[in-house]
């Protein structure tokens, strides 16, 4: 699911530094699922650290190119990968359309922001991974609107198995950045975590709907 391993270092030690990423198994937040959880995640934090943006951007490129070939458009999922996704075009020299999370309710009524064609080849951009649901409703927004999907990137993936079950039933590839796994072993590395900590946030991932109740 990486597309590699050392870019999934890179950018777990990058996400970390920004705290784009925090982890506090002793006082876990609360997602707006109601999922009691001992990491978070804020990827859009990104885009205010031009260096750390511009690896991200650039990481993406070459590994959209080398996985997927390259693209007739480039789309971000509404609303936090908007910003990574327009500068992945940029980068690429490609259009750029974004997909909001349902219709807008005047005007023309669009979920796809932007010119599409039918049958155009369509990598989706997205900037964190949890059960997969809402970036796969963007897919089959794109699918709708005529287009070829070759495949989602994101910055970040938890990992979750209903993830994975997810994207395997949409048949839709996936490839991160980071994920899980490589985050909670730098962390202990670096020391932002102890051991005890790093089997806590393990144990949150196998059960993380009802873990902490």
């Amino acid at each position: 699911m990486i597309f590699n391993t050392d870019t999934a270092k890179k950018t777990a030690e990058l996400l970390l530094q920004i705290n784009a990423i925090k982890l506090n198994p002793k006082n876990p937040f609360t997602w707006a699922s109601g999922w009691k959880s001992p990491i978070y995640c804020d990827n859009r934090i990104t885009l205010s650290f031009p260096p750390i943006r511009n690896f991200i951007r650039e990481e993406f490129a070459k590994h959209i190119e080398k996985e997927y070939g390259k693209p007739d458009v480039i789309a971000g999922v509404a609303t936090g990968a908007i910003g990574i996704g327009m500068l992945v075009a940029e980068l690429m020299g490609l259009p750029f359309v974004y997909v909001r999370p349902e219709p807008k309710k005047h005007g023309r009524q669009n979920q796809v922001e932007g010119f599409l064609q039918k049958g155009q080849n369509v990598v989706v951009v997205e900037d964190l991974i949890s059960t997969g649901k809402s970036s796969l409703m963007a897919v089959e927004a794109l699918k709708e609107a005529g287009a070829n999907v070759k495949g989602m990137v994101a910055i970040f993936t938890y990992g979750f198995d209903i993830s994975v079950q997810n994207f395997k039933n949409a048949g839709v590839r996936l490839n991160t950045l980071g994920n899980y796994d490589t985050l909670l072993d730098l962390a202990v590395a670096k020391k932002y975590i102890t051991e005890d900590e790093h089997e806590t946030l393990k144990e949150w991932r196998k059960t993380p709907d009802t873990w902490g109740q």
